[in-house]
């Protein structure tokens, strides 16, 4: 397999992952609207919904996280990169991904790959009575969202080192 097709696998993982998690979004918004509805017209306030709240706002953070960065949709603060040639832009990108993003997020997963494990092996809970079951799969979530980010980095990296080597064989 190919470099270029290796990246572009992960990259087509990326944007279903991303795609489906954005499809939580309509979800999240009613729930969060419900909730404010019973909260503060009807005065009752339920810990079922405040926690369904966060757990759609983490799958939905988790998924569309790998996405935004292959889209390069995040927050970049380039007071110098837009005035780079995209050559440049690359050699600053690629030591970026190999200098801070990836050691950073691959020891991020690494312990939350623990954290969901541990959490899996307790079947772990709200600990609040009423509060949701199964919290371990949001975990578990969550580490897979840090993975699939990872891998996007990987992906990138790959297709920088493409552009910068098929420049200089030109």
């Amino acid at each position: 397999m190919s470099v270029r097709k290796l990246a572009g696998l992960i990259e087509s993982l990326t944007v279903l992952v991303g795609k489906t998690g954005a499809l939580i979004l309509p979800l999240l918004a009613l729930t969060i609207l419900v909730n404010i509805i019973l909260r503060y017209v009807f005065n009752i306030g339920l810990i079922e919904l405040e926690e369904l709240q966060w757990h759609l706002n983490a799958v939905v953070v988790m998924c569309c996280l790998a996405y935004t960065m292959k889209t390069d949709e995040h927050v970049r603060v380039d007071v110098l990169y837009s005035r780079l040639r995209s050559r440049r832009k690359d050699w600053v990108n690629l030591f970026g991904l190999l200098f801070l993003f990836l050691p950073f997020t691959a020891m991020v997963t690494w312990y939350a790959w623990d954290l969901a494990s541990y959490s899996w092996e307790l079947k772990e809970g709200s600990p609040m009575p009423s509060g949701l079951p199964a919290r371990y799969i949001i975990k578990g979530i969550m580490a897979g969202g840090m993975a699939l980010l990872v891998l996007q980095g990987i992906a990138q990296l790959l297709n920088i080192l493409c552009r910068l080597t098929s420049h200089r064989s030109e």
